[in-house]
């Protein structure tokens, strides 16, 4: 009997889809050394908007926190119309090259690419790039290989993707199953986590952030009153102050939502799920000061996991901006006014001028994800 070593044995080891992504490129690139670059996009169905998510390219990464609409990339719209992969043999004849991220990928150095949809029955997810440094290579006999990898990692993908919806699908219902209710809309958490994604992005280089950290703290923040499920009508639904009492018991709400998670994690098998830390830190922390006069844990400053910090900064602004039945919404300026005197006290200075600097795509946001007569 004859040995055989497993080229793709990291594959059936608890370590983040990245490592897994670039260990796939390892192997790819034994028989096709030319294939330089793999890479995934996400898209958001909400906002038509195209959003890097992760790459094999060690550091040279031309589209670091890159996103664009579908729109603004014709041949990418063609190949979600058409339902079928791309292949450019030669990126300087394409006709799509005058637009910025075919001009990011050709200053990098990549000469031809073969792109696959990914798809989840039927429902589009994003895009698989594979990037090759040569040109004139994605004939059909390379592309017979690269398919089953393709499929291989757009798998992997939709089990992650899967994962994350099943554990926010399993919250929500267990919301349901307790008849209790907090006043925020759907529109509030739409904004929040796109507030909480900008600001993530806008503090990427200075916090070195991956793609996959900012993704993941979009997809986790929406979750960061999970805990207020188990808080009583009388005191959540209540309209006016709340006594000291009361204010005590909502509070338990960040713990009780870090209680949660973690019953649901070891309940559906997912207590090893990639960047887990990433949701226990925001349900847990989000309530937090940077001055230490936060709760539950009274921490401080850089103590506070800077997810924590993103998402509490999100969270005010969108609360402050928002009409509720004990206020009227505040404008714009008068927000950013706010968080400016809470920057360094209560909310992280980086995060609020981050949001600061970014107000055009603030009221993108907003514009996208307007309340109604029915909230």
């Amino acid at each position: 009997m004859s040995e055989h070593i497993d080229t793709l044995d990291d594959l059936n080891k608890h370590i983040p889809l990245k490592e897994k992504l670039v260990r796939i490129h390892q192997v790819i690139k034994q028989s096709l050394p030319y294939v330089a670059r793999i890479a995934i996009s996400l898209y958001d169905p909400k906002t038509r908007i195209l959003k890097t998510f992760i790459h094999s390219s060690d550091n040279n990464n031309p589209l670091p926190h890159y996103q664009a609409p579908i729109e603004e990339a014709p041949s990418l719209k063609a190949i979600l119309d058409k339902k079928q992969p791309r292949i450019i043999n030669n990126m300087l004849t394409f006709d799509d090259g005058s637009h910025e991220h075919m001009q990011r990928l050709g200053r990098s150095g990549y000469a031809a690419s073969y792109t696959m949809p990914i798809f989840n029955d039927g429902d589009f997810l994003g895009f698989l790039f594979f990037n090759s440094t040569q040109t004139d290579v994605f004939d059909s006999k390379t592309l017979a290989q690269i398919d089953v990898f393709g499929h291989l990692i757009s798998l992997m993908l939709i089990k992650e993707l899967s994962t994350i919806r099943t554990l926010a699908a399993a919250l929500k219902t267990a919301s349901k199953i307790t008849h209790l209710r907090d006043p925020e809309t759907g529109s509030h958490l739409d904004r929040m986590s796109r507030y909480s994604r900008l600001i993530a992005t806008a503090l990427a280089d200075k916090y070195s952030l991956e793609d996959d950290y900012i993704e993941h703290v979009f997809m986790f923040s929406p979750l960061h009153d999970i805990g207020k499920i188990g808080i009583p009508d009388e005191v959540l639904m209540k309209k006016g102050r709340l006594t000291e009492e009361e204010r005590k018991l909502m509070r338990t709400h960040a713990m009780k939502g870090r209680e949660i998670i973690d019953e649901i994690l070891k309940e559906f098998g997912l207590e090893g799920f990639d960047y887990v830390e990433i949701l226990r830190n925001i349900t847990e922390f989000h309530h937090e000061s940077v001055d230490g006069s936060g709760y539950p844990a009274g921490r401080r400053g850089s103590d506070i996991p800077l997810e924590a910090r993103i998402v509490a900064v999100a969270d005010v602004f969108d609360a402050l901006t928002s009409k509720r039945c004990y206020k009227e919404a505040w404008t714009n300026e008068e927000a950013f006014a706010q968080l400016q005197k809470m920057a360094g006290e209560t909310l992280d200075a980086d995060c609020v001028q981050a949001l600061l600097d970014n107000r055009d795509e603030v009221e993108n946001i907003q514009r996208y994800f307007c309340e109604n007569a029915y909230g």
